[in-house]
């Protein structure tokens, strides 16, 4: 995942930063738009973005994504890696870019309705 310098909503400036400037307490480093306050968190102990810049909008989307497709393949006793593996092929899309934290909002959509479509599944199909 690309560095992000400029935010791709409204061409501001990212800074790397402490998540506490957002949220008041810290819960890791973050890329900030320091104009629309977009951002993006970083795996642990690196500068390694965890996906792509997302607003407030992206990122209510995106929490609702996670807590249907996470609830789904813990029913289903899969792999959190399997599980990607089989949204992958429900969406025509490559594994390595079949992550929620690089979604979009109507990406995001699709995979909220992909899940709740298959909730009543035992297993992957």
């Amino acid at each position: 995942m690309k560095i992000p310098e400029i935010c791709h909503y409204c061409g501001g400036k990212v800074i790397f930063t402490d998540s506490a400037v957002i949220y008041g307490t810290s819960y890791g480093m973050i890329y900030l738009c320091t104009n629309c306050n977009a951002s993006v968190g970083v795996h642990a102990g690196t500068n390694r973005p965890k996906g792509t810049l997302a607003n407030k909008v992206l990122k209510l989307e995106r929490k609702e994504a996670h807590r249907v497709f996470d609830a789904l393949w813990q029913k289903w006793g899969i792999s959190r890696s399997s599980a990607y593996e089989w949204l992958a092929g429900q969406m025509g899309l490559p594994k390595h870019r079949t992550h929620i934290a690089y979604f979009d909002v109507e990406q995001c959509g699709r995979v909220t309705a992909i899940c709740r479509e298959h909730d009543n599944d035992m297993e992957v199909a």
